[in-house]
């Protein structure tokens, strides 16, 4: 790594007499000028930051990190009250096709889709149902030099429908490992084979998909940020920020966490949690055959004003033999004096090297990785507007109340690590049916059933701190979407197999409706995943 030189101040001696006065602005720059850098800006500003593109995780840089906790101390500050925000979204009455914007309509289009870097992808299957649409990307649309982590499995399930091809697979896998570990403070190990195994290049992603995208006749609209959505009876009409008119049967947003579309929504309400995640891909790992899907090496710490409980998570890099990324990641409640992104790279840099085994001084940092995660308890958002959706999956909220530590807790520090032990031994003794769909983010009724009986049945005495940690409001609150799981489990397991044959027989609309709640059944149980058993293989390391 390179040198930082920093600038300072040269004291000159020789004078008695009182200074003259400094105006307080030059205060505070001498003073800034004066505080030696973080560990964390000097091995930042050391890296040459070259291709930073839209989207969680695109930036490198120290300037963009500091941006990203300015916003993150904005929402710890913010107030719990909802707001009033700018509307980015109004219902127009009467036909758009009768008004006098349609003279300055540029294009028209089936579906929109607002963010591209995740957007594409649905982008793609549509357009390849011959239907016509557009993207509207804020900046360049390109994948990052980081990799995302992912299973195969997942991979093939973007062939079935048309977006992918086995060619593709090979093409965009900058990396393949095994086993995958999962551990918690020193309790046990257990080793899966296939999770998040694949490092897949989104550049090389991205790519492909820009190239199908075009060639099925697609269009995109890059630089170009969306300023007003007006919806009209008969149209969902999308106005630029250059001034520019699109209009579209459908909008999806996809633009994320920080969608103003999300904000009108939620009218600015504060996020119930936030997910902090800070890494590095670094070269100089000379052990760099496995993973780590989850791992915890120690108990709940101090951090500032709050507590914290770090996870790890850890992936050879396809740049190098040499090169890993590791990841620390903890879920925290928004709240004043909060820790910043730069205050947990600065214990992420001190607790790194111990994790993996090495020294900080033999490794080669490539790039510095930060972002905030926020959620929400009522999630999904249902649909707010008519001709405007956003595709997003529920946060599992009581499994990350239960992760994240309190300021003031009467629970042990090690209880966190204890219960996700206890669930993942669980787990690992009830088979790959069970732990598999849980490693990738699928919650199903029977296995959640199986697991929880299983855990309350071996370890009783955990039960009332679990009642302390997430407290008894949270666990009424998830029984209700429990029960939810278990009626739509019902519903598709024995209704659907009835109803379905008969959805044909009904008229357009109607037999469209209906087509939407079997998927809405079977998405909503997670029965979507299909377990496979090549290469499901686990074995527990006491």
């Amino acid at each position: 790594m390179g040198m930082v030189k920093n600038g300072g101040l040269s004291l000159f001696h020789g004078s008695f007499a009182a200074p003259p006065s400094i105006p307080s602005k030059r205060k505070l720059y001498l003073l800034a000028q004066a505080t030696p850098p973080s560990r964390t800006q000097r091995i930042m500003e050391s890296i040459p930051v070259s291709g930073e593109v839209g989207g969680a995780g695109g930036a490198y840089s120290y300037n963009a990190l500091k941006r990203l906790d300015s916003l993150w101390s904005s929402i710890c500050n913010s107030s719990p009250v909802v707001q009033e925000l700018p509307q980015v979204v109004s219902k127009v009455p009467g036909l758009f096709q009768q008004s006098e914007r349609v003279e300055r309509c540029t294009d028209m289009f089936d579906v929109i889709v607002c963010g591209g870097t995740l957007g594409i992808f649905v982008a793609t299957a549509l357009s390849s149902k011959g239907l016509r649409v557009g993207i509207v990307e804020k900046s360049i649309l390109r994948g990052r030099e980081q990799e995302w982590n992912i299973s195969r499995k997942e991979l093939l399930e973007l062939v079935e429908v048309g977006v992918l091809t086995e060619d593709d697979i090979d093409h965009i896998t900058a990396a393949s490992f095994n086993p995958n570990r999962c551990g918690f403070e020193g309790k046990g190990e257990i080793w899966v084979n296939d999770i998040l195994n694949l490092g897949v290049s989104p550049a090389k992603l991205i790519e492909t998909m820009r190239i199908r995208f075009t060639f099925l006749g697609g269009i995109i609209f890059e630089g170009c940020s969306v300023s007003h959505i007006s919806i009209y009876e008969d149209s969902a009409v999308l106005e630029l920020a250059d001034g520019k008119i699109l209009s579209s049967r459908l909008i999806i947003d996809a633009m994320g966490n920080f969608s103003p579309i999300v904000k009108q929504i939620r009218r600015g309400r504060k996020p119930d949690g936030i997910c902090l995640v800070v890494g590095s891909c670094c070269r100089g790992f000379t052990e760099n055959s496995t993973s780590d899907v989850i791992f915890s090496s120690a108990s709940v710490k101090r951090v500032g004003q709050s507590q914290a409980q770090y996870f790890w998570e850890a992936f050879p890099a396809g740049s190098g033999p040499l090169d890993r990324t590791t990841y620390m990641f903890t879920y925290l409640y928004p709240e004043p004096g909060c820790p910043l992104l730069e205050e947990l790279l600065e214990d992420y840099w001190e607790l790194m090297p111990k994790y993996q085994g090495v020294s900080l001084d033999d490794l080669e940092v490539l790039r510095v990785i930060y972002g905030i995660f926020p959620t929400y308890r009522d999630s999904p958002l249902p649909a707010a507007f008519d001709r405007v959706l956003q595709p997003n999956l529920s946060a599992s909220w009581l499994f990350q109340r239960a992760m994240s530590a309190k300021r003031q807790s009467d629970v042990s520090p090690t209880f966190i690590n204890d219960l996700l032990y206890a669930n993942f031994e669980s787990m690992q003794k009830l088979g790959d049916p069970v732990l598999r769909p849980f490693l990738q983010d699928v919650i199903q009724f029977g296995p959640l059933v199986k697991t929880l009986g299983l855990v309350m049945l071996t370890r009783p005495l955990i039960i009332p701190s679990i009642f302390k940690q997430v407290g008894l409001p949270v666990l009424l609150d998830w029984s209700g979407h429990f029960m939810m799981l278990g009626y739509y489990t019902f519903l598709s397991s024995y209704l659907d197999p009835v109803i379905r044959p008969l959805v044909e027989k009904f008229p357009g609309k109607m037999k469209y409706e209906w087509k939407q709640k079997l998927e809405a059944w079977k998405y909503g149980a997670g029965l979507d995943y299909e377990f496979s058993t090549s290469g499901a293989k686990t074995a527990a390391q006491d």
